[in-house]
């Protein structure tokens, strides 16, 4: 079975990415690039959950789980895209971040899982906007240029995936 309205959903944007070269070697920007790919707010987390999501919701829904399968595709090149800058500022980019001045593996158990469509809708939805508040806030203190255009380009990728969400949301509610 397919949505409400048997509509498809286009998970990307046709907006070009800027190239990936970072301008410094700032190794507080370099951590930030790690949080990215390897905190509980991560891009990782989000490849994973959407996955997850792909996964539970076929074939019931079939059109939203190739939503959050393309999505998850996109999150994988936002994960590349922050560890090269973390690599290229000198760090190594395994799935970790610095917490409390420990390093931390990320972990599956970072996620959250629901079932129920609505709530794992909004959930989704909650995670895409703690990514923009988070990369909003590096984009405003970084200094390096090619970092800020590459996190302001991937917000814009979180935006259109929140629409696309809340698009879905609005098919189940309206039937």
């Amino acid at each position: 079975m397919n949505s409400p309205n048997n509509k498809e959903y286009k998970a990307t944007l046709t907006i070009p990415y800027p190239p990936v070269c970072a301008e410094s070697c700032c190794k507080d920007y370099a951590w930030a690039m790690l949080s990215n790919i390897g905190s509980d707010n991560s891009e990782m987390s989000a490849v994973s959950l959407y996955f997850y999501n792909s996964v539970i919701l076929k074939p019931d829904y079939a059109d939203f789980a190739a939503c959050f399968h393309s999505i998850s595709i996109v999150e994988m090149h936002h994960l590349d895209i922050f560890a090269t800058l973390a690599c290229q500022m000198g760090l190594d980019p395994r799935l970790w971040s610095m917490e409390n001045h420990d390093l931390c593996y990320w972990t599956p158990s970072y996620n959250h899982y629901p079932q129920m469509l609505c709530e794992l809708l909004e959930n989704s939805i909650q995670g895409e906007l703690a990514a923009i508040q988070k990369y909003t806030r590096q984009a405003e203190t970084i200094r390096d240029t090619n970092i800020k255009d590459n996190l302001n380009r991937i917000i814009l990728d979180e935006q259109h995936h929140i629409e696309l969400f809340q698009s879905m949301l609005r098919e189940i509610r309206n039937g």
